[in-house]
């Protein structure tokens, strides 16, 4: 019968562990950059862009992640498409992602003045450069410390991707559980690598929401 020792089963874990960390940010950065164009589209002027932005938010948000797992890597392939884990689970954490940090920026963008908008209007700016030059940057102090604090909730999130066969953290603990029937130490493990993962964002985000709080009073 094979043994295996503590070290043996950290390292499987580890090495899973890269995968999950790159999912994250694949999904971060992706869903980042979706979220941005929905941001546009969210606070534009026009009625159809405003209407297409809020009914995509509402659907994600308003659906289980696992469900729009289930979605993205067993529904292409009722079209004869063949999806990889990998893929699906990138595309459907990006989807998901990218409707929850428009949200978290819209707030963040109608938290800052509006007479920041009239002057920037009566600069003879148009949309785009308002956005740009004046607003955003504000915006960009108050949205730090809740999108670092999302990040948690995107890895968190990849576990759900065990599913459908994504070997990331979660995953391998199940796998590496079969081998050696030591789930207490197994998962015990995984808890932990999660908890180095998810604790030093939640701390910094916590952080630099004191920090920037402090920095507006004073100013």
């Amino acid at each position: 019968m094979i043994t295996f020792t503590l070290w043996d089963i950290l390292r499987n874990l580890l090495l899973a562990t890269r995968w999950t960390i790159l999912l994250s940010l694949v999904s971060f950065v992706g869903g980042g950059l979706v979220g941005l164009c929905l941001l546009f589209l969210r606070i534009s002027r026009r009625k159809a862009a405003r209407a297409f932005a809020k009914y995509y938010i509402e659907l994600f948000q308003g659906t289980p992640l696992l469900m729009q797992l289930f979605i993205a890597f067993f529904g292409l392939g009722l079209f004869g498409i063949d999806v990889p884990a990998w893929l699906a689970a990138g595309l459907a954490l990006i989807l998901w992602s990218a409707a929850f940090l428009t949200e978290i920026w819209r707030g963040c963008v109608e938290a800052v003045a509006r007479g920041q908008w009239e002057a920037a209007a009566s600069l003879g700016m148009g949309r785009l450069q308002q956005m740009r030059y004046v607003i955003l940057p504000q915006a960009l102090r108050i949205a730090i410390p809740p999108t670092v604090g999302f990040s948690v909730q995107i890895v968190k999130g990849t576990a759900l991707t065990s599913i459908i066969g994504f070997v990331e953290l979660s995953k391998a603990g199940t796998v590496v559980t079969n081998a050696t029937f030591q789930p207490f130490t197994v998962y015990g493990l995984v808890a932990l690598i999660y908890f180095a993962l998810c604790w030093p964002l939640s701390k910094s985000s916590q952080i630099l929401e004191r920090k920037l709080n402090v920095a507006h009073r004073n100013h």
